[in-house]
């Protein structure tokens, strides 16, 4: 890191002596009128407005009506902005090609303490090197700065800015990391789900691995991520080899989800089949229950029944018992039968004319007139 700040200040030194050297014919100075963007502005020199393109630093698009705003294209112009404030005076130093096919005049821009603008852009990740036809004044202090960016995994190198290649290598890496080592699903629905999240994660990869491979709707893409075809060969590989372990893991996923959809089904019928068996012993028990219950109540009322018959029958007992305790006293017996003493026998009158009633003594041998 600090060879990389040496070799940018040194670069930035040569930079100012030689427009202290030639002054007269290769410089100039002006006053900031306004940022285009992060690597174009407008400056009036000698009261007429020019375009200036800052020479050897591309940052992300944000004008192109052909193309999306790129990855921090619109933080550098912000930083651009927040360096060349309107008013400020800024020297201008050019090489040998002075404007591009758009007319814009090429050069390299300095601010009052010396510092190189379009040096400082890289140092900040914003931007990143490049060479415009033979221009190559100012490309070894912004390739310096672009190194120290790349050390210090500043602006498109960042790992933390969601729109940088870094940033999605980092995050896509991590999220089949994650898909792939997550515990297996024990239910068919988490495994349902598991297979969707991997298929999901294995998506955007294949998406980021097609960037990395350098797709040519994606070039400017890679310019931005700005690694090397070492590095770049090293990312994809990697992201082959988690790309391939989440899709063998999708396909096990898939693979146990069916397995756990075929036990949880068989589990659901046995679970069926036990509830219906346990309806109909709670039914046969209520049953049961229902006939002891009314045997119960049959034989309570039997003995109930029994009871109260005996109840009764002891009070019609005790009832008779106290009537002829409570009769009154018998009478006494009679004396015994005394025959009357025999009438002595007096012969019947004789007549033969008496035709009425006879009362006959005892023996019937005697009568007399009634």
């Amino acid at each position: 890191m600090k060879k990389l700040i040496i070799a940018s200040l040194a670069a930035t030194g040569l930079v100012a002596g030689s427009f202290a050297a030639g002054a007269a014919a290769n410089a100039g100075t002006g006053t900031v009128v306004r940022v285009v963007d992060g690597d174009t502005l407008v400056v009036s020199i000698n009261n007429g407005d020019h375009t200036i393109r800052l020479l050897n630093i591309d940052t992300p698009e944000t004008k192109d009506p052909n193309q999306p705003v790129e990855c921090l294209g619109p933080e550098a112009s912000k930083y651009l902005e927040g360096l060349l404030p309107k008013g400020t005076q800024v020297r201008l130093e050019f090489d040998a090609e002075r404007h591009d096919k758009y007319g814009r005049t090429l050069a390299g821009v300095f601010t009052a303490d010396g510092s190189l603008v379009n040096a400082k852009i890289a140092q900040q990740g914003l931007g990143i090197p490049v060479e415009y036809g033979g221009n190559r004044k100012f490309l070894p202090p912004v390739q310096a700065a672009y190194e120290e960016a790349r050390a210090a995994k500043s602006g498109l190198f960042s790992e933390s800015i969601g729109c940088t290649l870094p940033a999605q290598l980092a995050e896509t890496t991590k999220g089949l990391e994650t898909a792939t080592e997550a515990s297996p699903a024990t239910t068919s629905a988490a495994a349902g789900t598991a297979a969707g999240v991997l298929a999901s994660k294995v998506a955007a990869a294949k998406a980021l691995r097609k960037v990395l491979n350098g797709d040519k709707a994606t070039e400017r893409a890679l310019l931005w991520a700005g690694l090397s075809t070492a590095v770049l060969a090293k990312q994809v590989s990697n992201l082959d080899k988690k790309i391939t372990a989440a899709e063998k893991k999708a396909e096990d996923t898939t693979t146990l989800k069916a397995t756990l959809e075929a036990t949880e089904r068989r589990a659901e019928e046995e679970r069926k089949t036990a509830e219906a068996r346990a309806v109909a012993e709670r039914k046969a028990a209520e049953e049961r229950a229902a006939a002891e219950k009314k045997a119960a109540d049959e034989a309570a009322a039997a003995e109930a029944a029994a009871k109260a018959a005996a109840d009764e029958a002891a009070r019609k007992a005790a009832a008779e018992a106290e009537r002829l305790l409570n009769l009154p006293a018998p009478a006494p017996n009679p004396a015994p039968y005394v025959a009357p003493a025999p009438q002595p026998y007096v012969p019947p009158v004789a007549t033969t004319k008496y035709t009425g009633p006879r009362c006959y003594a005892p023996g019937g041998k005697t009568w007399r007139p009634c």
